[in-house]
């Protein structure tokens, strides 16, 4: 457990290491370069510098629209160290809102990655307030400034300075740190404030007893606008461990090739996409889809010894390894031994699945407004199905409604400029409410089972948790999303997003020439595969749960598309939407409907 009370403590640990290598950064033909901690230094004190020499002073906005790239923490640290205040935005959102956060954050300087970005930029309005812009790539950009020609001053820069540190310990833990504005599952977007103190007290208590060490390397894939990668990059480093720093998550495989990190941290969809991978390349062939079953089975008998951290010895199981877990283990470089899972929920299916390849996944959570841990499970601490027990910092309640209240150093200030908002979020005596329904067992573990605005009531009283659910159905390969929905009606029904690339390969091997997706989800034999997932998943539900209809939507849902957040979360309004027509034909005879 550290005990540093702002993000400039930070700072002076991840570079008092000398040429020790802290990060890696992907040059432009795709090969990796270390980067020292002198260099990270140099580097940070380089734009400090020229923030300070443009005037940007404590309090003044720091927008970063970028990638994960060895620039994005330099901008980080470089903004923080002045007692600016940085806003990081996701490379996937559009010019409207660009220009909406860059205005409502009043930023002052905005630093780009790419053209694409600036392109984004140039289409986002006015910005009154924004005086500089800044752009990593190289290349020719009317009125902004090279990142690269700002670093010309780095090398020089590379020793501990007097001045530069002193400035550092001005910084107090209460200053406003960064504005991080809500992926806005449910409306507009609002801008978290988190304050040096806030972020740093998670820090602090959130990894201490996961054991790492400068051993370690991580690729850092997640996007750094999400406060949950942006606070395990900040721990990692702490600890000395290498951060790798992928840009498109296409990267990622090839990028584990080279890293092979030793530390894994990833949103539930990723660790989905790759079962559905090994599930999806098993099943073209009937041989190796038996032994995947065989080795599945196996594993399932061995759970408990995973669980707890121990390697099963029967000769089962080491024959299992060898020919089917040690393949998947490759998928995440082949050294991985911490897996972490955040942002939104595992699900029994997928934690067990891994359990049973010999893969233990610590399932967290916390929200932006807490900085963001509120629990995890550790290697010595570890309950399947759970989030984990609470930080020692953070304190936990229920209201009657089941609904988790907390409070702790790592509860956030409020919203920006939004004092109704953040009243609304607090109740009288001060807890934070966080949306979610959820319990603590007797041995102290968290279990979440759903946001407590996404629960569906049905017109018979009863509460339906859709996420479990949907989560089941994602289990199977040929699911890539699904959406639950009956609120206010007598029963559930799912709209389903394909998994397009396993259900054409499947579509082929049972002889179905469908010309494009439209075709294909209304085709006989699709319809009825799916709506064998659904009658299983129904098999183990509550009458009033199962999902009595069911539909399938010719796209697969997507942050492009606008129906996932940024950070993977089904956008449940956006969908309800999109497709209320479908929705409207599952209830047209609800009226009458006695058997459905």
């Amino acid at each position: 457990m550290f005990d540093f009370v702002t993000l400039s403590d930070v700072l002076d640990r991840a570079t008092g290491r000398g040429s020790t290598a802290v990060m890696m950064g992907q040059e432009a033909d795709g090969t990796w370069k270390p980067i020292s901690s002198d260099e990270l230094y140099g580097r940070v004190r380089a734009l400090a510098d020229v923030f300070r020499g443009w005037g940007v002073g404590k309090g003044d906005r720091v927008a970063i629209l970028s990638e994960n790239r060895w620039e994005w923490p330099v901008t980080d640290f470089a903004t923080m160290a002045i007692g600016a205040v940085d806003v990081p935005l996701y490379p996937t959102l559009t010019p409207e809102q660009i220009g909406y956060m860059l205005r409502d954050s009043g930023a002052k300087v905005a630093v780009l990655s790419s053209r694409e970005q600036y392109d984004k930029l140039a289409a986002a309005g006015d910005v009154p307030e924004l005086e500089h812009v800044v752009v990593m790539d190289a290349g020719e950009f009317a009125n902004a400034e090279s990142f690269g020609a700002l670093m010309g001053g780095a090398k020089a820069r590379q020793q501990k300075d007097v001045g530069f540190d002193g400035m550092l310990k001005t910084v107090k833990p209460e200053d406003l740190a960064t504005i991080i504005y809500t992926s806005g599952t449910t409306g507009e977007p609002k801008g978290v404030m988190l304050t040096h103190g806030n972020l740093t007290s998670n820090v602090n208590f959130s990894t201490g007893k996961m054991g790492f060490s400068e051993k370690d390397s991580c690729i850092s894939f997640l996007p750094l606008s999400h406060v949950t990668a942006r606070h395990t990059d900040y721990a990692l480093l702490c600890y000395g461990v290498r951060l790798a720093y992928c840009a498109k998550f296409d990267q990622l495989a090839a990028a584990m090739k080279v890293v092979r990190p030793t530390v894994f941290l990833a949103v539930p969809r990723v660790y989905e996409k790759i079962r559905q991978a090994v599930e999806g390349k098993s099943a073209a062939s009937p041989a190796k889809l038996k032994i995947l079953r065989w080795a599945l089975g196996v594993g399932k008998k061995h759970r408990a010894e995973i669980l707890v951290g121990k390697t099963p010895s029967s000769p089962g199981w080491k024959i299992a390894n060898k020919l089917v877990y040690s393949k998947i283990r490759e998928a995440f470089g082949g050294r991985a031994e911490v897996f972490i899972s955040g942002g939104a929920p595992l699900g029994m299916d997928s934690a067990g699945w891994f359990a049973d390849v010999g893969i233990r996944i610590f399932e967290g959570y916390g929200l932006t407004e807490t900085s963001p841990v509120i629990a995890v499970n550790y290697p010595e601490a570890h309950r399947i199905g759970t989030v984990g027990k609470a930080l020692g910092n953070v304190q936990c309640r229920f209201a009657e409604d089941g609904e988790l209240e907390v409070k702790g150093p790592s509860v956030f200030l409020g919203y920006w400029k939004k004092e109704k908002e953040t009243a609304e979020v607090f109740t009288a005596d001060g807890w934070f409410k966080t949306g979610d329904i959820g319990n603590i067992d007797k041995d102290g573990y968290l279990s979440i089972t759903d946001r407590k605005k996404e629960l569906l009531k049905t017109s018979g009283g009863k509460l339906i948790a859709p996420q479990p659910i949907e989560n089941k159905l994602k289990a199977n390969v040929l699911v890539a999303h699904a959406a639950l929905v009956g609120d206010k009606h007598k029963f559930a029904c799912v709209l389903i997003s394909p998994n397009f690339a396993a259900l054409e390969g499947w579509a082929k091997g049972q002889g179905i020439a469908a010309g494009d997706h439209a075709a294909l989800v209304k085709d006989a034999k699709v319809v009825r595969a799916y709506q064998d997932i659904v009658d299983k998943v129904n098999m183990g539900l509550a009458n009033f749960e199962s999902m009595k209809r069911m539909s399938l939507v010719p796209e697969e849902w997507s942050v492009e598309e606008g129906t996932l957040t940024p950070s993977l979360k089904l956008k449940r309004r956006v969908v309800e939407k999109k497709y209320a027509k479908e929705i409207g034909d599952f209830y047209a005879d609800e009226a009458t409907a006695s058997k459905v």
